[in-house]
């Protein structure tokens, strides 16, 4: 349930956008005010806007659907796994790596060479290699495990994309506009809100800003979730209770075919057919 107030949207100073020489007159919807030099997001709209963002991730995650969280500024970094992780769902927080999305094939084809990688070192393979291939094999494999490890049990693409600084992720905003995935994102005041289906305008800078938007989005998937688990057990309850009550019906009893019994020959008929026998003769 949405439950963000005005006043927690003050407290995390969401409301502060960027200098007014570096905006993107597409924001200007969005904007309340001018001061010192710094443009005022108008939060009534960041309310409203948030609102909807969080019910449409609630009703992807109440479907069984993924949706990734991607930012990779340095203080979004940490909110961005540790919320992903909270929520169960795929993230990048290190680098976007160009075709994540729309080259999703060699993606997976270098998630599996990955996860080889790490059972080769699991089971002891790497004694079979000197020491210099040792080394060089493990270093591969930790580089490629920190851009890859967040989305490692991404099994297909997701059904939306959340992005934190849509300005510095853009790569990532066009390969979502292109596959038709929708993208729910913080909007600041530099910012380009289009490509943006559910955009949120606030401060895409401040650490509290970001914890307290990316914290009721994943909250909005937990919510989402718990909901479509509830759907599965209770369509397997049905499907318990259908199977039951078809064995406990009762079954029709069999139709057996009546037995004819073979035609009887009487004494006198043997004789006739005798008699015509011998008169043929």
């Amino acid at each position: 349930m949405f439950n963000v107030s005005m006043k927690q949207l003050l407290e995390a100073g969401v409301h502060f956008g960027h200098q007014a020489k570096r905006w993107n007159p597409k924001m200007k919807k969005y904007l309340f005010i001018e001061r010192n030099g710094i443009f005022i997001i108008d939060l009534q709209k960041t309310l409203r806007k948030f609102k909807e963002a969080y019910q449409f991730v609630n009703n992807i995650a109440t479907d069984g659907g993924k949706i990734i969280f991607v930012g990779t500024k340095k203080q979004a970094q940490e909110v961005i796994q540790e919320e992903a992780l909270r929520c169960n769902m795929p993230y990048v927080n290190q680098r976007w790596l160009g075709g994540m999305l729309t080259n999703y094939d060699t993606i997976q084809k270098s998630l599996t060479r990955l996860k080889k990688m790490e059972e080769m070192k699991e089971n002891g393979n790497y004694a079979g290699l000197t020491k210099k291939e040792a080394s060089k094999l493990e270093k591969k494999r930790q580089k490629m495990d920190k851009v890859l490890k967040g989305i490692k049990e991404m099994d297909k693409l997701p059904q939306a994309i959340f992005i934190i600084d849509t300005k510095r992720e853009r790569i990532a905003v066009n390969e979502a506009n292109k596959l038709e995935i929708p993208v729910i994102a913080i909007v600041d005041t530099n910012a380009d809100p289009d490509g943006i289906e559910y955009p949120i305008p606030g401060n895409d800078d401040a650490i509290r800003s970001l914890k307290l938007i990316t914290s009721h989005i994943a909250e909005a998937i937990m919510e989402g979730h718990e909901e479509w688990l509830n759907k599965l057990a209770e369509g397997e309850e049905e499907q318990r209770e259908a199977k039951e009550k078809e064995e406990k019906a009762p079954q029709p009893k069999p139709k057996f075919k009546k037995k004819t019994r073979p035609k009887t020959v009487s004494q006198n008929e043997k004789k006739a057919e005798a008699k015509d026998k011998s008169s043929d003769s």
